[in-house]
């Protein structure tokens, strides 16, 4: 039996077609025979204990410039649906907050995946904490003595907002970078939140490994190769997807892990790895679905809707 899905994201009109996972997650959707409804997070609406959502019934159809049709605009009731995706790109602001919130009202009766509890609980750069013993050496702060001394203890540094994606605010500091202060300074100015350090891992010239998880098991994983002079590798800023395939530690760090992300209903999850180390678990929004797919014939998405209609059943 067909299930009722809203994708909750943003304009879907403006997605790679070959490259963008919800695309991909929508698809497949309409492959197994379910119907799908779209909107932005700005149009959800609770009005007296019910929540609302204002939207369009849409299809897909992998054709570059044509790849959506809509239907009318409607304001639906959440609880009719079977499945609400919580799928926006961060940065994990309030807004991104208080989707969570919103959503939390309506879940599990309505699956809403991943959870927003503990997507809201468990944001990319913080989850790693529960994990010491898999991370590289980490501190967050906003005290600039703080790091200064972090940086003297490690040598190179990476300094990263703590609630950024796509690589947007990522800075390499080697030992004798003098521009320390200034982007803190510079960060202070923006907002008042902390910044996330890590010890720098050379390693990352070959590559930031993304590795998928579907209910707490590994399926596979993309090479994400940093381009000349750049150091990050993120494929929003130009990082080179390659084929890959998972190593021994990394099956010890998702053995670890995919406990945890199953309990926490996180049905679909990115984690970064470089060098064997974890650095971030990325339950926002994650990528890498048709890279995937492309490398290595995984269908990803396939064995995500196989698990939300376990769940669902």
């Amino acid at each position: 039996m067909g299930l009722k899905v809203a994708l909750q994201m943003d304009r879907i009109e403006d997605v790679s077609i070959s490259a963008d996972s919800t695309f991909r997650i929508g698809l497949e959707a309409e492959a197994r025979g379910h119907t799908l409804f779209q909107y932005t997070p700005d149009q959800l609406i609770f009005d007296e204990g019910l929540l609302f959502a204002h939207g369009r019934d849409i299809t897909l159809r992998r054709e570059p410039g044509n790849h959506v049709s809509f239907g009318e605009w409607r304001t639906a009731d959440l609880r009719a649906f079977d499945v609400v995706w919580l799928r926006q790109d961060p940065p994990f602001d309030m807004a991104y907050v208080t989707s969570t919130h919103l959503l939390d009202r309506i879940h599990p009766d309505t699956l809403v995946v991943n959870d927003p509890f503990w997507v809201r609980n468990s944001p990319e750069k913080l989850m790693v904490l529960d994990f010491p013993d898999l991370t590289p050496p980490t501190m967050i702060a906003r005290d600039v003595r703080a790091i200064r001394d972090f940086r003297a203890r490690h040598g190179e540094i990476i300094l990263k907002p703590l609630y950024g994606n796509g690589g947007a605010g990522v800075f390499h500091l080697p030992q004798a970078d003098a521009n320390l202060s200034a982007l803190l300074e510079l960060f202070g100015g923006i907002n008042r939140e902390p910044v996330i350090v890590q010890k720098y891992l050379p390693a990352v010239v070959r590559g930031d490994k993304r590795v998928i998880l579907v209910d707490g098991e590994p399926v596979g994983a993309i090479n994400r190769v940093p381009a000349e002079g750049e150091a990050r590798s993120n494929m929003h800023v130009g990082g080179r997807p390659e084929k890959v395939g998972l190593t021994d530690r990394e099956r010890e760090i998702c053995a670890r892990i995919g406990p945890v992300l199953r309990e926490k209903g996180q049905i679909f999850v990115g984690i970064d790895v470089i060098d064997g180390w974890l650095t971030e678990i990325n339950v926002t929004s994650p990528t890498g679905l048709q890279e995937l797919e492309r490398f290595d014939g995984v269908n990803g998405a396939e064995l995500i809707w196989q698990a939300i209609e376990r769940r669902r059943a």
